[in-house]
């Protein structure tokens, strides 16, 4: 059906004039005779509408006729989105044949007050520092928070494995504004840990223009909702990276000449992320548990649009440039990763007061730092030299072999069981382990069955 005529193009957006007002925000138009040219609905005058390309506008003409195509994008609802590789519009691009079972609108109601469901249990990573210090329960939404080259891809890789290695559940992973290369190697990597089968992967890539990495979150969450509410999975969905989501999203503000607030933010910027956030949710039927890589521009956390996608977390995991450069990974702050399930209620008293204990003596030992690099070691009283050399054995600890590094380390993966971990860091604490050096806690799993602490 024909909708009006092109008037006039910019580099995302484009204005048509109407001549049918069977025509609604959301629906989807391309140019009569080329569908390489298709738009989606973002503004509706008396008689012009403002579309935004969901691909290039380059040799687009004035004049082109435009039809409707659908009434919204449209993305496949079954179980053949498993091993497969989409785009931000739910086409395939993988390269391997495909045949469409169904089909639904990306666009979604959030799930009921009513439905919503609080209670669950516990998500164990097998990442000792995680468990740890943040440990996730089903439904949670957790902040993966670092500056460029800290880790948070590489984070999300040993998740995917770790979880997927130890449940049944699938998950779905959307790159959103991220390096298509990182992409390519998740995905020969899942292919060769035989995880890709448990797995879908939505790409709105770095070179992809604003639209289709705006909309990679929204195709990738509808993925996620059918495993949920058709398939009754606890989902895991990583999103890499919605700090990008909000950039592209103000690409297209700027282009459609709206109005930007502090830091060329979009000035809906709260209600784009809440649109996104408010669909993970856990109900009867199960779970979506989401990872959200946040970078941070400039290393600076009070960024606005870092606190706007900060206040839905339950939780975040801070990645922290000093840590990295101890070569200690995951180089996870400890000080400033938070989980809402640290808790006596949640987690039992035994966990809680260890993670109180660990906190004091590292707060004590960067205190003590300061005093050694004036005065020298000698100077400490005996508590003092023991709270040092436990912290660093503890800090030590809590670096980790991850399986998907084996290539670059030549270090075995590992995956540490939380009782094992509690086990070690209590014995630390208590001075079972004073007399072995601690570079021998540096990427190991758990302290039993280690050379030094047999017999």
């Amino acid at each position: 059906m024909k909708i009006g005529k092109i008037i006039t193009i910019n580099d995302i957006s484009v204005e048509i004039i109407l001549s049918s007002n069977d025509i609604k925000i959301g629906d989807i138009l391309e140019v009569e005779g080329n569908n390489k040219y298709v738009f989606e609905v973002v503004e509706i005058n008396n008689i012009s509408a403002t579309c935004i390309s969901l691909y290039s506008t380059r040799g687009l003409q004035k004049g082109s006729i435009v039809i409707k195509k659908n009434d919204g994008l449209e993305v496949e609802y079954s179980d053949k989105i498993l091993g497969r590789v989409f785009d931000s519009y739910g086409d395939v691009i993988d390269g391997l044949p495909f045949e469409s079972e169904k089909k639904v609108k990306v666009s979604h109601n959030t799930v009921s007050l009513k439905e919503v469901k609080v209670e669950n249990d516990p998500l164990w990573t097998g990442i000792k520092v995680i468990d740890f210090f943040a440990p996730l329960q089903k439904g949670f939404k957790m902040g993966l928070l670092g500056g460029a080259g800290v880790g948070k891809t590489v984070l999300i890789k040993e998740l995917i494995h770790n979880i997927y290695a130890s449940s049944n559940s699938n998950a779905v992973f959307v790159g959103a504004g991220e390096r298509s290369r990182e992409g390519r190697e998740l995905y020969d990597d899942m292919k060769s840990s035989n995880l890709l089968d448990k797995m879908t992967m939505v790409y709105g890539q770095m070179g992809d223009n604003p639209v289709s990495r705006s909309k990679s979150v929204a195709t990738g969450l509808r993925m996620a909702e059918y495993l949920r509410d058709e398939k009754g999975q606890d989902v895991l969905i990583f999103i890499d990276n919605i700090y990008r989501f909000i950039q592209a999203k103000a690409e297209i503000s700027t282009d459609l000449k709206e109005l930007l607030i502090e830091n060329g933010y979009p000035a809906n910027m709260a209600g784009e992320v809440s649109d996104i956030e408010e669909r993970i949710n856990s109900t009867d039927k199960g779970s979506i548990t989401s990872f959200q890589a946040i970078y941070i521009p400039a290393d600076d956390l009070t960024d606005d649009a870092v606190q706007t996608v900060m206040s839905y977390m339950d939780g975040q995991i801070v990645l922290d440039r000093k840590i990295a450069e101890l070569g200690l990974y995951p180089a996870i702050n400890v000080f400033k990763s938070t989980s809402k399930l640290i808790d006596k209620d949640k987690i039992g008293e035994r966990h809680f007061s260890l993670v109180e204990r660990v906190l004091a003596n590292l707060t004590r030992y960067e205190e003590l730092e300061e005093i050694i690099a004036v005065l020298g070691i000698e100077e400490l009283s005996e508590e003092d030299k023991l709270v040092f050399y436990r912290s660093r054995k503890l800090r030590n600890y809590f670096s980790q072999p991850m399986f998907v590094a084996e290539a670059f380390t030549n270090i075995k993966g590992v995956f540490v069981d939380v009782e094992d971990v509690l086990n070690d860091v209590e014995n630390i604490l208590n001075g079972k382990y004073d007399n072995i050096d601690e570079s021998k806690f540096r990427y190991i799993g758990k302290c039993d069955g280690q050379e030094w602490n047999k017999g």
